[in-house]
């Protein structure tokens, strides 16, 4: 039977799977990065300790670890926490969090991301007032119902949004 080659599904499967550990594994050694700088590359800091343990969970490799700790530890790289807030389907309050080498570039492809999807970045403060700021991020202190429509939409966009290198986190105060 021609064209049936179990290699070709293999490899199919092959690179979807490292695609997705790829992603994972590049927002963890921002992370990772990031908290190494915080912390002047202690590796016993408690924070990057349980970054490190959950880098571990996703199997990535030692030798990554250990570059992005330090990339955190040079000077040479800055990279920055920032928020954006936008509204989306039914009055639902979304923050994004995302950690970028680039604050102009983020910002853009941000823009762009959601425009295509039919939202617009809102005013600082516009929508973190629905938010609390806890140790484990963003908690909604008020929350908004939403209709199956609305729901299904809100589902879509936030994976989408999540989808992008830069972005961390995504929250919603929607039920």
């Amino acid at each position: 039977m021609s064209g049936h080659n179990k290699w070709a599904q293999i490899k199919r499967q092959k690179g979807a799977n490292d695609a997705a550990k790829g992603v994972v594994w590049g927002k963890l050694g921002k992370r990772i990065a990031v908290e190494s700088k915080k912390a002047n590359g202690d590796v016993n800091s408690p924070t990057l300790r349980t970054l490190i343990e959950t880098a571990k969970k996703a199997n990535m490799p030692k030798d990554t670890i250990d570059r992005a700790v330090a990339k955190g530890i040079s000077s040479d790289v800055a990279l920055d926490s920032i928020t954006y807030e936008t509204y989306g389907p039914g009055g639902a309050a979304i923050i994004i969090e995302c950690l970028t080498d680039s604050r102009n570039r983020t910002a853009q492809e941000i823009k762009h991301h959601l425009s295509e999807l039919g939202l617009a970045l809102a005013a600082p403060g516009s929508a973190l007032w629905a938010f609390e700021k806890t140790s484990f991020g963003y908690m909604p202190k008020t929350t908004v119902p939403l209709s199956e429509e609305d729901d299904a939409k809100l589902m879509e966009i936030m994976q989408k949004i999540d989808e992008y290198d830069d972005v961390q986190e995504v929250y919603t105060n929607a039920e």
